[in-house]
C-alpha cells in the first residue's frame, strides 16, 4: 500500500488525473477499477473519479503493477537498502534524513519504491509515517518526515503560514554580482507535449519569492545560497534560468551542452542541496534547526574549481 500526502502543486486536481501522472504505466481502465471499487481512498474515505483533491489529503494507493519501462528497456530501480544510515535527526513526532540524491521520495511513474517506501519497510515498527514535504529526486540534502498524524497536520500549517526557513546551496554558471538579491516571479506549471511537467516564469502564475545570497565565485561558476520564502514546484531552478544563471547539471531548464562538459569534469547531478531547515517543533515549540553538510561529490567539484581558479 502506498500512502501519499498532497502538496499544493495537486491543489484541485481531480483524483483520476492525478493518478494517470502518480501511476505512468498503468492503463486507464486499471486506474477507473481501483477508484469504483473503493481502493483508493482520500482521508480514509471512498471517493470517486471526480474527487478534487486538497492540500494537505492523504491519498492511500493500492499496490499496482507499471509496465512502463525506462529508456534501457528495463523497469526503473528502487530505493536503495539502508536509508536508516541517512537519518541526521529523530524523536516521537519527526524525523529527518539526509536525502541522497537520485532517489525519489515516493513510488510511482515506474519506480517501483521511493523513500518513503522504503523507510517504512526497513521501519515496521512506526505505526504512521509521511512526508511533510518534498525534494526533486536530484536534489539531495534535508527531508523532514511525520511520525505522528498531528505533527504531520501543524508542519503543514507552518508551511502554509511561512513559519518554516528553507535553504539550498546552488552552484550556477556566470558570475553572479550581488552580495543579496531577492527575486519575485510568478511561476506557471505547464505540461510538455510528451506529458511532462514543467514550470515557467509567466504573469499568470503563482506568486514565488526566492533570496539568493552569493557566497562564493570563480570564473566561470558562482555559489549561492537560496532561501524559500514560497514552495513552487522547481521553483529555484526556473527563477535561476529565467535570470540567466542556469543551475549546473539541471537536466530540465540548465543549459545543456554546459551539462555534458561537468560530467567530463566530474559533476554528474545536479548542484542543488537542501541544507538546512529551520522550524518549531510541531508538538513542544522548541526551535529546531536541522543541516546536512554538503555531499562529498559537490565539495570536490568546488575544490576543484578553486584548483582550477589558482
Amino acid at each position: 500500500m502506498t500512502w501519499v500526502t498532497i502538496d499544493e502543486s495537486s491543489e484541485s486536481q481531480r483524483i483520476d488525473n492525478f493518478l494517470f501522472k502518480h501511476l505512468k504505466g498503468v492503463p486507464k481502465s486499471h486506474i477507473y477499477r481501483i477508484l469504483r471499487s473503493g481502493e483508493v481512498r482520500v482521508n480514509s474515505k471512498r471517493i470517486d473519479a471526480t474527487c478534487r483533491l486538497k492540500s494537505g489529503d492523504l491519498l492511500r494507493i493500492p499496490p499496482v503493477r507499471s509496465s512502463r519501462p525506462d529508456d534501457n528497456g528495463a523497469p526503473k530501480a528502487a530505493a536503495p537498502q539502508h536509508l536508516t544510515q541517512h537519518i541526521i535527526y529523530q524523536d516521537d513526532a519527526i524525523l529527518a534524513i539526509n536525502k541522497p540524491a537520485g532517489i525519489a521520495v515516493h513510488g510511482g511513474s515506474g519506480i517501483s519504491r521511493g523513500l518513503i517506501e522504503q523507510m517504512r519497510l526497513e521501519h515496521p515498527e512506526f505505526k504512521f509515517l509521511e512526508l511533510v514535504h518534498r525534494l526533486d529526486r536530484e536534489t539531495s540534502g534535508v527531508l523532514l518526515l511525520a511520525k505522528k498524524r498531528s505533527a504531520l497536520t501543524e508542519m503543514h500549517r507552518a508551511m502554509r503560514d511561512g513559519e518554516m526557513e528553507k535553504r539550498y546551496l546552488v552552484l550556477v554558471k556566470g558570475k553572479w554580482l550581488n552580495a543579496k538579491q531577492s527575486v519575485k516571479l510568478p511561476l506557471l506549471k505547464y505540461l510538455t507535449d510528451s506529458g511532462e511537467r514543467r514550470v515557467s516564469v509567466n504573469e499568470e502564475g503563482q506568486t514565488a519569492h526566492t533570496i539568493f545570497t552569493l557566497k562564493k565565485s570563480w570564473p566561470e561558476f558562482s555559489l549561492l545560497e537560496a532561501e524559500l520564502k514560497t514552495g513552487r514546484t522547481h521553483q529555484i531552478r526556473v527563477h535561476l534560468t529565467h535570470l540567466g544563471f542556469p543551475l549546473a547539471g539541471d537536466d530540465k531548464y540548465g543549459d545543456f551542452p554546459l551539462n555534458k562538459q561537468l560530467q567530463k569534469r566530474g559533476l554528474k547531478r545536479m548542484f542543488l542541496h537542501a541544507f538546512r531547515l529551520a522550524f518549531k517543533h510541531p508538538l513542544t515549540g522548541e526551535k529546531l534547526v536541522l543541516e546536512a553538510p554538503l555531499p562529498e561529490a559537490l565539495e570536490s567539484f568546488l575544490k576543484q574549481l578553486d584548483i582550477e581558479a589558482s
